[in-house]
């Protein structure tokens, strides 16, 4: 697989990851009038297909192996360390504002718990960067150590799938679950 070929991929994926990032810039725009939990939350997802993008555009533009992938693990432990400070500063606006609820006298709202659809998007995506993290080690270092290019694009697509498949099976048996 040529690097054209995979920067084409991550950018079509990045261009589509759009309803992620586009409401995450909304977030940042709006400052003040969000809470600095969701607009850390807001940050991480903005880097994270901000990296993506860079990594496309680092393979176009026939960036090295070390430096593309160095390039691509500095983004992912910016936007996971990111996400992680956000996890924190909710926890802790949560406490506040359950201290706020007790000292009024009154209980606090009660914490909806987030739609399913946004626990499958997470996993599939997570699975989908997997694939693409494969794919460009078995592109940039598979061919001197002799991996075939039927190889380099099968195990990525295959990791894709089974993680496709096994995000269905569990939303089937979750299904199951509800109905009973």
């Amino acid at each position: 697989m040529t690097a054209a070929v995979l920067a084409l991929g991550i950018g079509a994926v990045t261009a589509s990851g759009c309803v992620w990032y586009v409401p995450a810039l909304v977030d940042l725009r709006a400052g003040a009038d969000r809470p600095a939990s969701r607009r850390l939350a807001a940050t991480a997802c903005v880097t994270g297909w901000a990296t993506a993008g860079a990594t496309a555009l680092l393979l176009l533009a026939g960036a090295s192996g070390p430096f593309l992938l160095a390039a691509a693990v500095a983004g992912a432990v910016a936007s996971a360390t990111t996400r992680a400070g956000a996890a924190v500063r909710r926890n802790r606006e949560e406490r506040e504002d359950a201290a706020c609820w007790v000292a009024l006298d009154s209980a606090p709202p009660r914490r909806t718990p987030p739609p399913p659809q946004h626990a499958f998007a997470r996993r599939i995506g997570v699975g989908l960067a997997a694939s693409v993290v494969i794919a460009s080690l078995l592109s940039t270092w598979g061919r001197s150590r002799g991996v075939s290019g039927a190889v380099t694009v099968a195990v990525p697509t295959a990791l894709a799938a089974l993680a496709v498949l096994a995000l269905v099976a569990a939303s089937a048996v979750r299904r199951d679950r509800e109905r009973e």
